[in-house]
């Protein structure tokens, strides 16, 4: 059986993300990371590049010591899956220089 999910589009996900700095800058910097992944998968590695960039920004501001402060919240995000903990090292490890 195949999943009819449909993935969110950039421009849908950059406008969550917006509503999300606002309100909620750890969910936004699961969006930059899932915007991040998309558009690093499209091949658009300067956009996906600030993205990363934009994302570890976020995760500056949060505590990263034990699994319970960095675990996501959500599996994924607009259909583009999240990883188990988000931190500095995870971020940069997926993205290679793209960080």
């Amino acid at each position: 059986m195949t999943s009819t999910t449909r993935t969110a589009s950039a421009a849908e996900l950059e406008a969550a993300f917006q509503q999300e700095l606002t309100t909620d800058r750890w969910t936004a910097a699961e969006t930059a990371y899932a915007l991040a992944l998309l558009l690093r998968d499209a091949g658009a590695w300067d956009t996906s590049r600030e993205w990363v960039r934009q994302c570890l920004q976020l995760l500056e501001g949060f505590p990263s010591d034990t699994e319970e402060q960095v675990a996501t919240r959500r599996i994924s995000v607009g259909g583009v899956p999240l990883p188990t903990y988000l931190h500095e090292g995870v971020v940069r490890e997926r993205f290679g220089e793209l960080a």
